[in-house]
């Protein structure tokens, strides 16, 4: 790649204690300019951001020690960084965190699972990403340079599922979830990934039971949003799957785009 170019990742790591090994391993050898975490599953006070400094990041981070948890890294100093959706609205645990990396505004998210469709949870899931979209709206405009990344828990369309038949009845397909996704996109943002890859059959997660990675039994659900001023700098992406594998991997992958932003 281009030495101007910036590698951006975001990566779902279920539980930044679990895989700490696993996220520095990657980063050293990626060599990611900003990283995105989801599902950290710790306090803001357990945080490493010691680690990180050390390792020549600088960091966010948004945790309560629960099941949620979301962070950005930088190589480049973040500012006016800020955490959820700041108007009041039910975040639903710690989903959101956002600040700008050199001339770009960076949002990492952690989209609620949804577990069952017509749930409380469920309702919940298209709540936050109405609130999402209303977020979005009233702060920035589709001109700006801005990217939303993270675990949607949500397959854009049936390309991004193993087998749609597998599927019918359940969370992360069902049509209302679809439907919230492709509006907040329409507001003016761009699948990186797909800006490149038009085919089926590429996943950024597992399931963890029944051998599901080896058989290839994947979602796509792990996303970068940009508006169109980055997206056209968008220069390559990929889903690396080789972290998945291994003594104990998360259930998610890197997904890592190339963009000629300003550092």
């Amino acid at each position: 790649m281009d030495d101007s170019s910036v590698l951006l990742a975001t990566w779902n790591v279920n539980s930044l204690r679990a895989r700490m090994d696993r996220v520095m391993e990657w980063m050293a050898c990626a060599k990611p300019d900003i990283l995105c975490l989801q599902e950290t599953k710790m306090p803001d006070s357990a945080f490493p951001a010691d680690v990180f400094r050390d390792a020549g990041y600088d960091s966010i981070h948004h945790g309560d020690g629960g099941w949620n948890g979301v962070a950005i890294l930088s190589k480049m100093a973040l500012s006016d960084a800020d955490t959820g959706f700041g108007d009041g609205a039910d975040e639903l645990g710690c989903r959101l965190v956002s600040a700008m990396c050199g001339n770009t505004r960076i949002v990492s998210v952690y989209v609620p699972n949804g577990r069952e469709v017509a749930s409380e949870y469920y309702n919940g899931k298209l709540e936050w990403l109405a609130n999402l979209k209303r977020y979005i709206n009233t702060r920035h405009v589709p001109e700006e340079r801005l990217v939303i990344c993270g675990d949607f828990n949500i397959a854009p369309d049936d390309r991004d599922v193993w087998d749609p038949k597998a599927f019918v009845g359940l969370t992360h397909v069902s049509a209302p979830e679809r439907e919230a996704l492709h509006d907040l996109i329409s507001w003016g943002l761009y699948d990186c990934f797909r800006i490149h890859y038009s085919q089926s059959g590429l996943y950024s997660w597992w399931d963890y039971r029944g051998g599901a990675f080896h058989q290839h039994r994947g979602m796509r659900i792990d996303l970068v949003l940009a508006t169109r001023p980055v997206a056209e700098e968008c220069s390559f992406a990929l889903m690396d799957r080789t972290a998945r594998k291994g003594k104990q991997p998360p259930d998610h992958v890197p997904v890592a785009v190339w963009l000629d932003m300003q550092r």
